[in-house]
């Protein structure tokens, strides 16, 4: 492909040009990156910012940072056409929802873990047993709670649909 141009002899207008319904010059600023077989986007592309802007756009940018411009514009188109409002900022938003949302509840997770790490050495020594101690070292509960490396529970186990609800009762 010969570099801000389509190649030699293609026997179709790039996307741009096909939806614009004109001759896809040698030198089309489009063609290099809205293919034939990808109308879908430039058709977005075009939708959101126009295609007069992006060959403005296109052209004040050196031809090693096009590429660049387009996947941003291509992902900002789709995501406009997706959420017309917010578009991107709605896509980070919601993203961000979900982290703070799984940062809470391996935060309850962690609590929890220490929670039945206390109650468990709790109820050891209760016993008179401590969880290193020489006459419990052979039994298998032992070995999982002397053990600081394995978890005492699955992590499946835990239930994510109460979360509001308190997680120390007995």
């Amino acid at each position: 492909m010969k570099e801000g141009g389509r190649k030699q002899g293609a026997p179709s207008p790039c996307a741009a040009c096909k939806l614009l319904r004109r001759r896809c010059a040698q030198d089309c600023v489009f063609a290099p990156y809205f293919p034939a077989d990808e109308p879908q986007k430039f058709a977005n592309v075009h939708k959101v910012f126009g295609a007069s802007n992006v060959n403005k756009m296109l052209q004040e940018l050196p031809v090693h940072q096009r590429g660049d411009a387009v996947s941003s514009m291509v992902y900002e188109a789709n995501a406009r056409v997706r959420d017309p409002v917010y578009g991107c900022v709605g896509a980070i938003s919601s993203l961000q929802q979900q982290i703070d949302a799984l940062q809470t509840q391996l935060a309850l997770a962690q609590a929890e873990v220490v929670h039945l790490r206390v109650r468990q050495t709790a109820t050891l020594s209760n016993h008179g047993l401590s969880p290193a101690s020489p006459t419990n070292s052979g039994s298998p509960s032992s070995r999982l709670m002397g053990s600081q490396m394995k978890p005492i529970f699955d992590m499946d186990m835990v239930d994510h649909t109460s979360l509001g609800e308190s997680m120390w009762s007995c």
